[in-house]
């Protein structure tokens, strides 16, 4: 617990809610926790329950509510899904029971296997797997990491799909099983059970000055949304990544392997709408042609002015 407690997520988050201190005051207080973090625990605790930690509050209590409305207030539910009432979890009380048992039951299965293999890689390269530092990372470390990390999730995601988990070829019992439990449902596995019955092994990104050798893949809210099934999805990309994974387990695993469906589009696995389909409505929806139109207008008129008035003040000066 005094773990959790400390970790800079928590802080990060409580302290805007509980006290009115300026970005810069929010900023230090994060560092100082990171910092008294990484000194008083090992790198190898702070992993594991700082992974759990992000699991827990960006996969488990969210979909837990998806659960919750989806079997609470079905007649709304069904609106704004994609699948309407298709995609809804059935009204069984134990069946609800056993499914939200066998998540939990996943999660510290993954936990378990994550420390088992920490722990050995640890033993192997005498040195700890997940490295911690006092120091943050700067912006651009930040930003070149998360490309890097979707960017592998893509890539891993595309070919373990499709090439493992829907061959019976090559996956054997893996695809058996996969097919069996995701796609013997129909559209039904991507309603309010989906994200719970949608747990894999993929960590959370590394918190800030933690460089793990094996990097994690980023998990968590993104990937909840994508298995909720609802249509009504804020984002410019999310929405077609929503209803691409929907279409999928509603298609029996036709296409749509991929997390973001780039590489969907390159193979041409995509099922419905690809993701340069989704971009381009996205853009017409929000008018991104026009307001980028018109933004250059408005530099191009700050311009043409900045140029009128060095000419007029140049021609002035001449005349004196």
């Amino acid at each position: 617990m005094d773990v959790i407690l400390s970790l800079p997520i928590v802080s990060y988050f409580a302290a805007p809610m509980l006290t009115s201190w300026s970005t810069s005051m929010n900023l230090l207080f994060f560092y100082m926790t990171w910092t008294t973090l990484v000194l008083s625990h090992s790198p190898l605790k702070i992993e594991l329950v700082g992974t759990l930690a992000v699991r827990v509050v960006f996969w488990l209590l969210p979909s837990l509510l998806f659960l919750l409305f989806d079997a609470g207030v079905p007649s709304l539910a069904e609106t704004i899904k994609f699948h309407g009432s298709a995609s809804l979890p059935r009204r069984n009380a134990a069946a609800l029971a056993r499914q939200v048992g066998l998540a939990v039951a996943n999660l510290l299965v993954v936990t378990a296997v994550q420390a088992g293999l920490s722990m050995g890689a640890t033993m192997l390269l005498q040195e700890p797997l997940f490295q911690t530092a006092t120091t943050l990372p700067l912006p651009w470390h930040i930003i070149k990491h998360v490309a890097t990390l979707y960017a592998a999730r893509e890539v891993l995601t595309y070919y373990i799909h499709r090439d493992l988990l829907h061959s019976r070829r090559l996956g054997g019992a893996a695809a058996t099983l996969h097919n069996r439990w995701a796609h013997g449902t129909s559209s039904r596995w991507s309603g309010g059970g989906g994200p719970l019955r949608a747990h894999g092994v993929r960590g959370p990104p590394a918190p800030p000055g933690a460089t793990p050798r094996g990097a994690r893949l980023p998990a968590g809210a993104g990937e909840t949304l994508a298995m909720s099934g609802y249509s009504a999805v804020p984002g410019i990309v999310m929405g077609g990544v929503t209803r691409r994974t929907a279409t999928h387990y509603a298609s029996g695993g036709r296409g749509n392997f991929s997390a973001l469906g780039f590489l969907d589009w390159i193979h041409g696995t995509s099922v419905g709408k690809d993701v340069i389909d989704d971009i381009q409505d996205e853009a017409d929806k929000h008018r991104v042609k026009e307001r980028g139109r018109r933004k250059a207008n408005e530099g191009k008129g700050m311009v043409q002015d900045g140029i009128d008035s060095w000419r007029k003040n140049r021609k002035g000066g001449k005349k004196n």
